[in-house]
């Protein structure tokens, strides 16, 4: 159950550096039982490729200041679509036209898995 948890809180750090660097429309969907890929997926946007890259760079730089080290990101140079592996917590931040074109909202929904974040 501590593990469970340490995932949950690792996905609000992850929400809330997302939020800071106003990624829109952010989602954190439990997978656990679901898949055996992570935990949870936390997926949000960005409104140009610069901005994607940018929420990216933020999220990279507060997640190693607090030693949580991605051990695969992908993605990156054409910054539509970049993923980021934190073992337990998959990150998407997405062009929001890609975003629409894959639809990982829908695709992982089973009903009630699905939350969005709100920033306190």
């Amino acid at each position: 159950m501590t593990e469970v948890k340490e995932s949950y809180t690792t996905v609000q750090q992850i929400c809330k550096v997302l939020a800071d660097k106003q990624a829109t429309d952010i989602k954190i969907i439990e997978i656990r039982g679901i898949s055996d890929l992570a935990d949870y997926f936390v997926i949000c946007s960005g409104r140009s490729i610069p901005q994607v890259k940018a929420i990216f760079d933020h999220l990279e730089e507060q997640m190693e200041k607090d030693g949580k080290f991605a051990v695969r990101k992908e993605g990156y140079s054409e910054g539509r679509w970049i993923a980021v592996d934190y073992n337990d917590v998959i990150v998407h931040i997405f062009h929001k036209d890609t975003r629409e074109i894959y639809g990982l909202d829908n695709l992982w929904n089973n009903g009630n898995n699905v939350t969005d974040y709100k920033a306190d």
